[in-house]
């Protein structure tokens, strides 16, 4: 029989971090992480990433592996990932990834390519070149003359995303695929795919209390520790949320109060990205953790289905 991983995802602030440690030690698993901040080194409080106790309970995975300051892909979350679910695979064990970062999950569940087509940095120039001459739209009008459907997908803001379109549509005869084609599921394992969830009023009252307590552990401390190493707004890995709030208030621009609701806010609009995404999987099985008595009844029910699935 084909090898098969767990994937335990949700929003964050539902739990999932305490769900798969359970997970894995019913089931003799370790973790994968699948979370786009968990990765980086020094910043622990505001990535709520897993403690070192949490951590001891069962080995954790793509946990504190990147250095902040240096540029990181999905396809080199895949890459790494993939080599960790081997790992554990050729130690008897399974596999359990954790995490809400739905493009890693993807880069997981499909066999995703993630190399660019052959173009070479002149053409891309030019139309860096053309949107700063003519405009954004005038490199949205060359996408819809060379892949119609990708430029009704594509924000005419997003010229990142406009000029890799079309390198793609130039080079290929099938251009950009939609989601629901463009990925073929992978044939390297099989997969059960737990999706967790929370009642609305009950999910945005555990992001604010996750906020405040992150605020309390020292999430201010701990970004005015990375901007002295050097890291600014422009790194990737301080666009994260709770990161890119608390920078603007340290730069002046407005008061910690309006800091903290900006990342209670913007925390709880990612949740429901997040939501929205995890939804499009058909293969995946939900539980509600508001519809039962206590963590432990819902840990006890996966558990039970996991094993009668198995």
């Amino acid at each position: 029989m084909k090898k098969e991983i767990i994937i335990v995802a949700g929003p964050t602030a539902v739990g999932k971090t305490k769900y798969a440690i359970e997970i894995a030690k019913a089931m003799n698993g370790e973790i994968v992480s699948c979370d786009s901040m968990q990765l980086y080194r020094f910043m622990d409080i505001g990535s709520a990433k897993p403690t070192t106790q949490e951590q001891a309970e069962v080995k954790h995975y793509l946990v504190d592996q990147i250095d902040p300051r240096e540029p990181f892909s999905a396809a080199e979350y895949q890459k790494r990932a993939k080599a960790a679910i081997v790992e554990i695979f050729d130690k008897g064990k399974t596999p359990i990834v954790s995490g809400g970062t739905g493009l890693y999950v993807n880069s997981l569940l499909y066999d995703m390519n993630f190399s660019a087509p052959p173009v070479g940095n002149a053409y891309r120039e030019k139309l860096e070149k053309l949107a700063e001459e003519q405009g954004n739209e005038a490199v949205y009008n060359r996408l819809k003359e060379v892949d119609p459907k990708a430029a009704e997908r594509i924000h005419v803001n997003n010229l990142k995303k406009m000029i890799r379109a079309i390198e793609v549509a130039e080079n290929t005869e099938s251009g950009i695929k939609p989601f629901e084609e463009s990925f073929v599921k992978t044939n390297d394992y099989n997969y059960t795919l737990i999706g967790l969830s929370r009642d609305r009023e009950e999910l945005y009252d555990r992001i604010n209390q996750r906020v405040d307590l992150l605020l309390e552990m020292g999430l201010i401390e701990e970004i005015s520790s990375l901007l002295s190493m050097g890291l600014t707004e422009e790194n990737i890995s301080m666009k994260g949320i709770g990161y890119k709030e608390i920078i603007g208030y340290l730069k002046g621009e407005y008061d910690l109060e309006h800091a903290i609701y900006l990342v209670k806010r913007n925390t709880r609009h990612y949740a429901k990205r997040q939501m929205t995404w995890f939804r499009r999987y058909e293969d995946i099985t939900w539980f509600n953790i508001s519809n039962y008595p206590s963590d432990e009844d819902v840990i006890e029910e996966i558990i039970t289905w996991l094993r009668e699935k198995r």
